[in-house]
């Protein structure tokens, strides 16, 4: 079958039909089949191309606040895991570190051997991100420094205090801390390619029983393709869009044939599911569509640490951000649905009318009903 042959469908489609009706091959619907897997590989690389994640460190969950022994006890300060108060996320476990100390002035808590963490150049971490609520006092520290070793005498520190106020007591505080900027002063031969450990330093005007809470300790800032192995994931989504192709003739098709049968039409089972699948070439062209406007109007898409995380109303604001930057997309998208699933059900109704005669309401009624049913089907049997 040639390619004319097979694109009659798209601007002859009622010649077209008859000649698969007087001479039906199985050819032309494995033809697009095929075009759809390769055009849908296409669009999938488009994207892909375009999507980014951003990479933590650690890279699954937040393994540093869920493990109290990883803490150094600083002056007579032991940290204890917290059960009951702790933030609730995809990456985030089920406890904090806590820390008490009574009738100071200061607390400190410290976490070393944290391995050898590049935060310099473009392949490095720019941003630390960190939860720390402080239970008491009910006022805030007078001064908050963050400290970063490479080595036991050599470390970059910075101030905190300006992110902590009255309104931050008994409350988590996200902070999101930038990486080798101005806002850091080096003490020794301390190297940002090579971050061994941190230590947090809370100080108040007067003594007090102290209690702050750590949690969510990543180190962030890279992004990196969302896809970084390429090949295994085109040929994972090219096995899926093969799936998402027969599912959907087979069923459209036998919808259709049944439906058929009921009213009595004299319909052939080889030639009804020929005639669906040639009518399937648009499946085709919405791929192929995708590719254009993905490679051409999508933008770097992004998703943040916020988004990943997974805690809520953060993870929903990240996602909406996203969405927004998309929306000329998503909107050309569902246009293009749209205008797929009508002309579909139009090729397929008039499959319908010319291989049994019904009347054209009729025809398309049954094209209509059976492409629902058979799409709803296969979004249960596709995930």
């Amino acid at each position: 079958m040639s390619a004319h042959e097979i694109l009659k469908v798209l601007y002859a489609p009622q010649k077209a039909f008859r000649e698969i009706i007087q001479n039906p091959r199985y050819i032309g619907p494995i033809i697009i089949m095929i075009l759809f897997v390769a055009a849908n590989a296409a669009a999938t690389y488009a994207l892909a191309s375009k999507t980014y994640v951003e990479k933590t460190f650690p890279t699954t969950k937040d393994e540093w606040t869920e493990n109290a022994t990883l803490w150094q006890p600083v002056d007579g300060v032991y940290p204890t895991a917290n059960h009951a108060d702790y933030i609730e996320g995809f990456i985030y476990g089920n406890k904090s570190i806590e820390f008490t100390v009574k009738n100071s002035t200061e607390i400190s808590m410290q976490l070393d051997n944290m391995g050898s963490i590049n935060c310099s150049g473009q392949d490095g971490y720019t941003k630390l991100y960190v939860r720390i609520k402080f239970t008491s006092p009910d006022i805030a520290p007078k001064n908050v420094s963050i400290y970063l070793y490479s080595t036991a005498s050599s470390f970059f520190y910075r101030d905190l205090t300006e992110k902590f106020s009255s309104t931050t007591i008994d409350i988590w505080n996200n902070l999101t801390i930038s990486l080798a900027d101005g806002n850091w002063s080096r003490v020794g031969d301390a190297d940002w390619a090579n971050i061994t450990g941190l230590k947090l330093v809370f100080d108040w005007s007067e003594k007090s029983d102290i209690t702050v809470l750590v949690d969510g300790l990543f180190f962030g800032g890279i992004y990196v393709p969302y896809a970084e192995n390429i090949t295994a994931y085109l040929a994972s989504y090219s096995a899926f869009s093969f799936m998402q192709f027969v599912i959907r003739w087979v069923f459209l098709a036998g919808i259709i044939h049944i439906m058929s049968k009921a009213f009595k039409a004299n319909t052939v089972w080889r030639v009804t599911l020929i005639l669906i699948g040639s009518a399937l070439i648009t499946m085709f062209i919405q791929a192929l569509v995708n590719t254009v406007v993905f490679s051409t109007t999508l933008p770097l898409i992004k998703y943040p640490f916020a988004y990943i995380g997974g805690v809520e109303g953060e993870s929903v604001t990240a996602y909406n951000q996203i969405l927004e930057e998309t929306s000329l997309v998503n909107q050309i998208y569902s246009y293009v649905q749209a205008a797929i699933i009508i002309w579909t059900i139009a090729l397929c109704g008039l499959a319908v009318r010319l291989s049994t005669g019904f009347s054209w309401a009729k025809s398309f009624l049954i094209a209509a009903v059976a492409y629902f049913a058979a799409t709803t089907i296969e979004s249960f049997l596709v995930r």
